[in-house]
């Protein structure tokens, strides 16, 4: 059984950091790609970034390149998301998920290719 935990939440002062985890379980094998993706109060999906399990490359959406790093550690099959110089636009619930490919393709309340979905982490930046 597939599992995705994510911690490391919490409230931040602008132009602080936070690290959220993603403890994944239920796989190893394959080739496949983890992904965050956010979710501010009252907008739709927004995928922010994305990485192979083969952890090839990288990727991130405009807004949080050069602010955001995802990394990942294959012997503990754990997603990180190193976040920041955050900012108030930053608030969001932060989900990682499991997908075939990299990047999402979000909109309203669907992304395309989302095999499993954890239950989220909480990020507030202080305005």
């Amino acid at each position: 059984q597939v599992q995705l935990v994510e911690s490391g939440g919490g409230l931040a002062q602008p132009g602080g950091s936070l690290r959220l985890s993603c403890a994944a379980s239920g796989f190893t094998s394959g080739t496949y790609a983890m992904n965050w993706v956010r979710q501010a109060p009252g907008k739709g999906l927004e995928w922010v970034s994305g990485i192979y399990s083969d952890m090839s490359d990288t990727y991130y959406t405009d807004s949080v390149k050069g602010r955001f790093t995802i990394s990942r550690d294959n012997a503990t099959n754990t997603l990180y998301l190193q976040m920041n110089s955050l900012k108030p636009e930053d608030t969001a619930l932060y989900r990682c998920t499991k997908s075939k490919s990299v990047p999402l393709y979000c909109r309203e309340d669907v992304c395309e290719d989302v095999q499993y979905w954890g239950q989220g982490t909480q990020v507030t930046v202080l305005s």
